[in-house]
Formats: structure tokens, sequence, C-alpha cells
């Protein structure tokens, strides 16, 4: 009975995307366009196809499509979509590069919606849905089965009948590796039936020339499930707190952001990621640690006596560093972080986010500037909760579509949000 009422209402879930499935639930043809210029296209539909890397100078749009997924029992019925839809309209206009000051920026990432599942309980108003991939006996800590998304079970539960034989459920493998889906999200109550991490993903390793290291797969999340297994094809699945907004969103996949630098799967990336997100700490400025994650608890932090100057300790041994100069900041360390979130510094501190590697400033070096927080009151609204409005402004900032960094060799940057779906 629950699987039934469950199916019904996802297949009933709203008419912008129900275009997208015949009447008897199996999934109509991908509209991809042959324009190869736009992925998802004809060529390539799919996530890790290896033809993005191919490809990879030549794309000036992506428009991934979307698995949405809601377990709260206890959540208004029209939050969920409302959540992702602004999350969507924030990723869009944090894709533009420098938008803040070139109104006519393109947007790079383009989120589509493919399908929206509503798995609430019928007869539960709290906590999470049954359909929700649980751990059996795990007491403590992470309980969520990310594997139990790729299972049968639950192929039932996201209700896409396979056109070949309709008396089975298309599995999220098979519709990631058909490129019906690039990513999931999903909606979960904060209660303790169901404990996930932020943003995981399993993704191939690359070589330095962007070739697939065969049978080489790191966890490039935010975190990872040591039980799921590869399925073949990456997918990041992105877990929202229903009682948060889409700034605490955005900090979840900004998290996922630098777990794939941190995974080392795409060597150029990680190399250009820790020197803007400033984990070379140790490298620039003699530091015992990479970046500033390390300062957490009282006494623990950054103060700025003055823009060119940081003073840096960790509760017990204390560091000034002359001639300071901010790169491109972290997810929790805008460039004049004093603590772990701090949006509010409106004391400046030298930074070159908004010249990285653009080589503006005399001799060719990159442009520094005095850097306060007034300039994330644009996106107090569009982002307000987390550090969302921080993240809107940092991925602007990011080697986007018409880029204007170089890398060592001089040659432009390549934009960095194609790295997602490789």
């Amino acid at each position: 009975m629950i699987a039934t009422l469950c199916l019904a209402m996802a297949v009933a879930a709203g008419p912008s995307w129900e275009a997208n499935f015949n009447p008897d639930g199996t999934p109509r043809p991908l509209q991809d366009p042959a324009d190869t210029t736009v992925w998802p296209n004809r060529v390539s539909p799919a996530n890790g196809d290896a033809w993005i890397p191919r490809n990879h100078d030549r794309i000036r749009l992506m428009r991934p499509r979307l698995l949405l997924i809601n377990f709260s029992n206890q959540v208004e019925p029209s939050k969920p979509m409302r959540l992702f839809t602004e999350l969507m309209a924030a990723l869009k206009e944090s894709s533009r590069y420098h938008g803040y000051k070139e109104p006519s920026a393109p947007a790079f990432l383009e989120y589509q919606v493919w399908r929206y599942v509503d798995l609430r309980d019928p007869d539960r108003k709290t906590g999470n849905s049954r359909w929700a991939p649980v751990k059996a006996g795990v007491e403590q800590g992470i309980n969520c089965d990310y594997g139990g998304f790729f299972s049968d079970r639950f192929a039932r539960a996201i209700g896409v009948r396979d056109p070949k034989s309709p008396s089975r459920f298309l599995r999220l493998d098979e519709l990631i590796d058909r490129g019906f889906v690039h990513e999931v999200w999903f909606t979960a109550a904060p209660t303790n039936d169901f404990r996930c991490l932020e943003c995981v993903e399993m993704k191939n390793a690359y070589d330095e020339k962007f070739r697939k290291i065969p049978g080489k797969v790191v966890q490039a999340g935010n975190g990872g499930d040591p039980d799921q297994k590869w399925t073949g094809r990456p997918v990041r699945i992105n877990c929202l707190n229903e009682t948060r907004g889409i700034g605490c969103g955005m900090e979840n996949l900004a998290h996922s952001f630098e777990g794939l630098a941190h995974s080392r799967a795409i060597p150029y990336f990680t190399k250009y990621f820790h020197e803007y997100a400033m984990f070379d700490l140790d490298k620039r400025y003699g530091l015992p640690f990479e970046s500033y994650y390390p300062l957490w608890g009282e006494g623990k932090g950054i103060s700025y006596p003055d823009p060119h100057t940081a003073v840096v300790t960790d509760g017990e041994r204390t560091w000034r560093l002359e001639n300071y100069v901010a790169a491109g900041g972290n997810v929790h360390f805008p460039p004049n972080g004093r603590r772990h979130y701090d949006q509010a510094n409106e004391e400046p501190v030298m930074s070159t986010i908004e010249d990285w590697r653009c080589g503006s400033g005399p001799g060719g070096k990159d442009l520094a500037k005095p850097w306060t927080s007034e300039v994330l009151r644009r996106y107090a609204e569009l982002a307000p909760d987390c550090m969302g409005r921080w993240l809107v402004y940092w991925r602007q900032n990011v080697p986007g579509y018409r880029n204007k960094a170089k890398d060592d060799e001089g040659r432009p940057m390549k934009n960095w949000w194609v790295f997602l779906f490789y």
C-alpha cells in the first residue's frame, strides 16, 4: 500500500516535468540539441563521457538534468520544490564569471528538473520516509546507505519504467548511464532516523592529460560512504536539510567542489584550485597547516591589524604574516575572514580574488585590492542563509566560461565548472 501511494504521488508531481514521461511511466526520448557547444547533446548525453574532456574548451553552456526527491514527512508539501528552484537560480547566477561587475556575463550552469519524486509516507507526519535508504543497525554517525540509491528497491520509488520491459523500473545507475540524470538532490528532515552526509560523489581519476586512469575511482565529495559500490559513472548526491535554506544547499555543493580538488581526481583542477582557495598556506606563508580550516574553537582565528597584515593563532602559537595578500578564500573563509563562517568583517584586507591569475596589476602581477564583505550585500536575498551570499560571489570569481585567468603556461585557464561532469 505504501509503495503504491508513494509512486502515485511521484507520477503526479507536477506539469513542468510530466512532459518527460509517457502515460505508462516510461521516459520519453531525450530532446538534446545537435549543438555540441551545449551539454548534454546528441553526441554526449551522460556524465563521465569521454567526449567531455575532449571538447572541454568548446562547451559554452551546461544544462544538467536533476532527479529531485523529498524524504521528509514533516515538510510543507510545496517547500521542497521551492528550495530546489531557488537553489537552481542561485547556482545559475553564481556561474556568471565576474557577473557582479559584468552584467552581460552569460550563465554557464542552467540546471533542469527531469523528475521530482515525493516519497512522504501517507500514514506518518514526522521524521523521514520509509523509502529513505538506511543502513540497518547503525546507531551513531551517518546511517544513510548511499549504495541503496542504486538498488532495485529504490528504482521502484523513483518510478521510471523500463521502455523495453515496462514491468520493471530503471535503477538510478541505468538512468545515469542513459543520460536521463546528471545529479541527485534530496530533502530530508533533520531527525535521528536518517543521518546523511552533505554531498557525496564517486568519480573516475584522470591523468595530467585529462585521460581516465583505468580502474581508479576516488571519493570526490564532502566525505563518502565506504560501502557504496562504483556503478560506472559519477553522480553527485546532495542532501538538503528541509529546515534550512538554499544558502546551506550551496554550501553542501561548494564543500563537494573542495572535495573534488582534495581527491586529486583531476590533477589540473587540484593544482589551481588549491592556490585559488588558499589550501597552500604552508607553502605560501610557512604555516604548519595548509588552510585555516584547523582553526576551530575558542582563541583560534585570524586578526588583521591593517590591510597588509594577518595575525594567525591556533590558541597556543601565533604567526604574524607581513605583506599579506589573500587569494580567493574557501567555503568557510572569505579573504578577510577572522574565523569560520565570518561574512561580517567590514575591515579591509588585501586580496587578488577579483583578478586571480588575470595579471592586471603592475608587472603583470594579479591586482590586489582592499576587500570587505560589502560586496556580498547584493546576494543577501538570493542566498540568505549559511555561507550563501559569499558563495555566490566566490563562485563568480572561479575561472568559468570566458574567464580571463591564465595557467602556468600562459594559456587560458580551463573552465572549472566542466570538471563537475567529467
